[in-house]
């Protein structure tokens, strides 16, 4: 049953990843973005995880991994950016205020691309990952031809 829940650990983990890049996709795609169906300019998102236990205590503990309980990756929850937008001076631009000023989105396009390739690197970690619990099942699977 290892070989399962490490599948199960990966396949969670590879799903809040896959959550977590289309998230900042919309947050790059959305930085200039000053007109949103709320009002305002868009807000960053940000996707927030959570570790929930595999199994039960007393299932690790006949299992005997030694203390560690094994946990997947749960998305709790997307969290919306309480920072104010950043005002720049635009008196040529639509939504400009009475001084010139639009309300721009708090996004530093640099910072998400850098966040973009972590959870780039975490997605491609947890595939290498089931892909190899699924060759160690499969050879397990030759021991008995």
């Amino acid at each position: 049953m290892g070989m399962f829940k490490s599948m199960a650990i990966s396949g969670s983990a590879l799903s809040a990843n896959r959550l977590r890049m289309n998230t900042l996709s919309a947050n790059l795609a959305n930085a200039n973005t000053t007109r949103t169906e709320e009002g305002g300019p868009y807000k960053r998102r940000d996707v927030v995880f959570s570790a929930t236990p595999v199994g039960s205590a007393f299932e690790d503990f006949l299992n005997d991994t030694n203390g560690a309980q094994l946990s997947k990756v749960k998305v709790v929850g997307i969290h919306e950016d309480t920072k104010e937008p950043r005002m720049v001076f635009d008196p040529t631009h639509a939504d400009a205020n009475a001084d010139g000023y639009v309300a721009m989105p708090n996004i530093q396009v640099m910072t998400e691309m850098v966040n973009m390739l972590a959870a780039t690197r975490a997605y491609e970690a947890n595939a290498t990952a089931v892909n190899e619990a699924k060759q160690m099942a499969i050879k397990t699977l030759e021991i008995g031809r």
